[in-house]
């Protein structure tokens, strides 16, 4: 005997199927149109792991720019990550990678010519970026944590664009 899942969301939410399942959503009468998401991330670091990032002494390499082309890497693969994304053409993808005192920001701006939006592209590189930050410098820093991940900005399709309040003071 099979248990089909009762809805428990309202049917105006496009991942959930009339039977309350999930579902990828069906794109193919939307247009095609310019379309962009921008992301951000942050690691908090100690000052010894601060310290050596900005003398480049880690000892897996450039913490940053490691972080920032597994960034570029991860967006090209939110689709086999994130079992309802669709897979889209990227036009460009830009991962910016940033040591602040006591945090690394991460930032990613992702672009595309296409029925639907890069929001989770753009997210996906900030989170994998911050993966990286913590991969190459746990040897000096087992305390890191990653926080304020969200999108900050989308342009494209038919919603307004979005642009996220600045971030709160820290």
């Amino acid at each position: 005997m099979t248990h089909t899942p009762k809805p428990t969301q309202p049917d105006s939410l496009s991942h959930v199927a009339p039977d309350g399942g999930a579902r990828m959503v069906d794109v193919g009468e939307k247009p095609i149109t310019a379309r962009s998401a921008s992301a951000e991330g942050f690691v908090r670091i100690s000052t010894d792991l601060e310290r050596a990032i900005r003398e480049n002494s880690v000892r897996k390499g450039s913490v940053l720019e490691v972080a920032r082309l597994a960034g570029i890497l991860a967006a090209k693969r939110t689709d086999e990550l994130i079992p309802l994304c669709h897979t889209l053409p990227l036009d460009a993808v830009e991962v910016s990678a940033h040591l602040d005192v006591g945090r690394v920001r991460i930032g990613a701006t992702v672009r595309t010519s296409s029925r639907t939006g890069v929001e989770m592209e753009a997210l996906t590189a900030v989170s994998v970026a911050c993966l990286t930050i913590i991969d190459m410098g746990k040897a000096i820093d087992r305390g890191m944590v990653i926080e304020g991940i969200r999108v900050t900005e989308k342009r494209g399709g038919r919603s307004d664009p979005f642009s996220a309040p600045q971030e709160p003071p820290r």
